[in-house]
């Protein structure tokens, strides 16, 4: 009785996001696009779109497209649209996806006695400054804007840290004006608040402590921002794509169907049945360790929250005409046993770690996440020039009076001192200039080793 109640509340769940999901579309980036995420912490020291971009990685390994973190942590709607010029705009973006809220709503004041009022003014100020960066948006005819609902506030986990009574709701209305925002003005839109508040809710019925916000309720950890990747690749309209899908009848032997994907020199002998696999994509990989400043859990434990794996990761092999136990080896390498009966149905490859092509593609993550620590750095540094030497007129200066300035300051202030040596580091035109060039280089290299090759299946009776 346990499990079905649990099971019940998670598919209420599911279909409440999904209802969700369905309403909003965001076209899918095209060869060659540039899509920027300008955003708070949440963006700046988050993963959601490092995640996002591996599957254009894996599924369309022949369509290189650029993901930009523009992110920096702190930001209202006022600070980014102060940085449009000097830092969003300057990466060209063809697609710029805006959130904002987090920040916008207040703290801890909503807890006082005038809560209410506080709410209230944090909400209109909130729209004052995007009204603003809304007249600027506008202005971009040739960018393609879409409007993310910032992940929730999460007032209802257990958990003891910053109990805000309201921020919640004031959020909430911050994210339905960005909507209708994008209504009016023919943009597109996707919010992660309401799907994501739904399936905290649902899970803290079996715990009282889970939430997909992180450890202070604000800043999801590797599994939440898998979530938000997964509902941004389901509002772009993924669900149902297949890594590949073969079937095969071994009684022939014959293919029945070869979906994104080659099968040839199909054969047969005694107990044995041999194939070439040529897919059009690769599996996509997830992270089993967890990754960043305060993570505690990986990106993996997504899969158990969302159906990805079964909606957007399948790489199916499917063998009937068969009696008895097989064991499938690929380009040599042992992979498992089944039954044949198992094989009729149809087993998912894409689940499989041990494939080459499983591996294939942990290559392409683990050369993401390194170029992703490097643009890490780079959003330090837009926080310094942004956030510090921006309103002291010294933005982009660089020289001598601008760090003697800053060492006027970072006593006082712990977040500038920690970022200080970064600075006296990146604030050499050279030095950005080899990290950017790294960047380049990695991003060449996963779209050099990203294709996908001939692999030789054997399924032998054992």
């Amino acid at each position: 009785m346990q499990f079905l109640r649990r099971l019940t509340l998670l598919l209420a769940a599911a279909a409440t996001c999904f209802t969700t999901i369905t309403a909003q579309q965001v076209a899918p980036f095209k060869d060659g696009e540039r899509a920027v995420f300008l955003g708070n912490s949440i963006t700046d020291g988050g993963y959601y779109h490092s995640y996002i971009w591996p599957y254009y990685m894996t599924r369309f390994p022949e369509m290189p497209i650029t993901v930009v973190n523009a992110g920096i942590g702190g930001d209202t709607a006022l600070e980014m649209t102060r940085r449009l010029d000097n830092d969003v705009f300057s990466h060209d973006p063809t697609v710029l996806m805006v959130t904002f809220g987090m920040n916008d709503s207040g703290y801890f004041e909503h807890n006082g006695e005038n809560g209410r009022q506080f709410a209230r003014e944090k909400y209109e100020e909130s729209i004052r400054n995007f009204r603003q960066m809304e007249q600027r948006l506008k202005a971009l005819p040739d960018t393609r804007i879409v409007m993310v609902g910032t992940s929730p506030f999460d007032e209802g986990t257990a958990i003891p840290a910053n109990h805000i009574n309201g921020k919640a709701a004031t959020i909430e209305r911050i994210v339905a004006t960005q909507m209708q925002t994008a209504t009016d003005n023919g943009w597109e839109q996707i919010d992660f608040c309401a799907p994501m508040t739904e399936i905290n809710r649902a899970r803290q019925t079996e715990d009282s402590t889970f939430t997909l916000c992180g450890s202070d309720r604000i800043h999801p950890d590797n599994d939440g921002h898998m979530v938000m990747a997964y509902l941004f690749l389901k509002a772009q309209g993924f669900t149902g794509s297949k890594v590949a899908d073969v079937a095969i009848n071994a009684g022939k032997p014959s293919v029945i169907r070869e979906e994104n994907c080659s099968v040839t020199d199909l054969r047969k002998n005694g107990n044995r049945i041999t194939f070439n696999y040529l897919a059009n994509a690769l599996p996509y990989p997830t992270d089993t360790i967890a990754r960043g400043w305060g993570m505690s859990r990986p990106q993996a434990r997504a899969l158990d929250i969302v159906p990805f794996t079964e909606e957007m990761n399948r790489e199916m092999l499917t063998v009937t005409g068969l009696k008895g136990d097989y064991k499938l080896t690929i380009d040599g390498e042992e992979i498992g046993v089944w039954s044949a009966h198992s094989l009729a149905k149809g087993i998912n490859l894409a689940e499989i770690t041990l494939t080459p092509q499983y591996q294939q593609a942990l290559t392409v993550m683990f050369l993401n996440e390194r170029r992703c620590e490097i643009e890490r750095q780079f959003r330090e540094y837009a926080w310094i020039q942004n956030n510090f030497f921006e309103p002291k007129g010294l933005l982009n200066a660089n020289n001598r009076h601008s760090i003697e300035v800053m060492d006027q300051y970072v006593d006082s202030d712990p977040w500038l001192k920690l970022r200080r040596d970064r600075y006296a580091q990146m604030m050499h035109e050279p030095v950005r200039k080899a990290m950017e060039d790294e960047m380049n280089m990695l991003i060449d290299r996963i779209y050099t080793v990203n294709k996908p090759v001939v692999r030789h299946f054997e399924l032998r009776k054992i």
